[in-house]
């Protein structure tokens, strides 16, 4: 059941590195490289496998407070994210 409650997980064809030659996180797997802006990679960098979106959008909301209502950015990507296969609910 995919829910904001639900536990977030890379999946293991995919590794979240920094790339200092593209001055962003990236993620690599067999067959290329992703390129993640800004957001993508501040997102990325929480998902651990235990972590739900909710408390992924709180802890951006922390980082980030002067920021308007993280939720909806932080939903509409890990949708994406998960269409591309590149995360998935435990």
């Amino acid at each position: 059941m995919s829910t904001s409650l639900s536990i977030l997980s890379l999946n293991p064809m995919f590794r979240l590195q920094w790339e200092k030659a593209q001055n962003c996180f990236v993620l690599l797997f067999p067959e290329g490289m992703v390129k993640l802006n800004g957001g993508a990679g501040e997102i990325m960098q929480l998902i651990d496998g235990k972590t739900n979106a909710e408390h992924i959008t709180e802890a951006l909301q922390s980082k980030f407070p002067d920021a308007n209502n993280l939720t909806a950015d932080v939903d509409e990507f890990i949708t994406i994210a998960i269409e591309k296969k590149w995360l998935y609910y435990d």
